[in-house]
């Protein structure tokens, strides 16, 4: 056994501990899968730590209505065959019901409107916590969480007012009507996953390796053309080989430019490059240095 694969395995041991914890200490926990690499990485966490009972949680997706097909289609594979339970709500219902005005520009992203959905459906399904794939290197409000990260009664998350978590040991008491975001990969980075996606042989939409697509070139990213971005007659247009290191909305989720049709090559890129799979691909975290801390404040995810 190599070092690395050691490595991976007491990052796979402390997954399932928390896993557990999380399954014993609340009593209508949900784990986040939206058919992204690191929700796939949690359900297959989820499948070690519990199999051959079936899961003791649902899978909550919150569905902005931009996402990519591939990825929708393997959610809906996945969730299939292995006999689980997916509960699928929509930001396109809370944007109806609360008359919410989406973010204007030419790439909108809806991630802050989905704070309103998942709220919603914490207090319909009263989830006392809710399972997600948030890594340590994936943006820098993620590091002052917690891997029981307690949420208040409405909903938002206080970084000077979470609990020191010593020695494993993860203190899931609350009060009433609040709520906790678990972290199981909180200690993982993206080439962990990757690492982890190739020792476990575990399968992928296919929008994470190399493909042709056509693509609108805007401040060096490049955005793929679809029914929610089509392009204008000053946009400059070119047909790539991308992939993507992340799936968010098709809205504002850039690809990269890449060959990588492979595991071996998806981690060999990843090994290469310097900038952080969101600072790299998200359109959206680019409108403040906090962009996503200021969201997570008011509830997202």
């Amino acid at each position: 056994m190599t070092h690395s694969t050691d490595y991976l395995h007491t990052l796979e041991d402390e997954a399932i501990y928390i896993l557990r914890e999380t399954a014993a200490q609340f009593e209508r926990p949900a784990l986040l899968f939206s058919g992204g690499k690191d929700s796939i990485v949690l359900v297959h966490l989820a499948l070690r730590a519990f199999r051959p009972s079936k899961l003791p949680f649902p899978l909550l997706h919150i569905d902005t209505g931009h996402n990519f097909p591939e990825a929708l289609a393997f959610r809906d594979q996945l969730v299939a065959s292995l006999g689980e339970r997916l509960i699928v709500e929509s930001v396109e219902e809370s944007i109806k019901k609360y008359n919410l005005k989406e973010t204007s520009g030419r790439f909108p992203s809806r991630n802050g409107l989905q704070t309103y959905t998942l709220l919603d459906s914490i207090q319909a399904h009263q989830f006392d916590a809710c399972i997600g794939g948030a890594r340590r290197d994936e943006e820098k409000a993620r590091a002052k969480e917690r891997i029981f990260s307690v949420r208040d009664d409405f909903g938002q998350w206080n970084p000077k007012l979470q609990r020191p978590e010593l020695w494993n040991i993860l203190n899931g008491k609350i009060q009433k009507d609040h709520n906790v975001r678990v972290f199981p990969i909180s200690n993982w980075t993206e080439l962990d996953v990757w690492n982890y996606i190739q020792t476990r042989k575990i399968g992928l939409p296919s929008l994470y390796f190399a493909h042709q697509r056509e693509c609108i070139v805007h401040q060096d990213k490049l955005v793929a053309t679809s029914q929610f971005i089509q392009p204008l007659p000053t946009d400059k247009v070119v047909k790539e080989w991308v992939r993507y290191r992340t799936v968010g909305d098709m809205t504002c989720t850039a690809a990269v430019p890449s060959r990588a049709q492979s595991l071996e090559a998806v981690i060999a890129e990843i090994i290469e490059t310097s900038i952080s799979e969101r600072g790299q691909t998200r359109l959206d975290d680019q409108v403040s240095e906090a962009a996503m801390e200021d969201r997570k404040k008011q509830g997202y995810f």
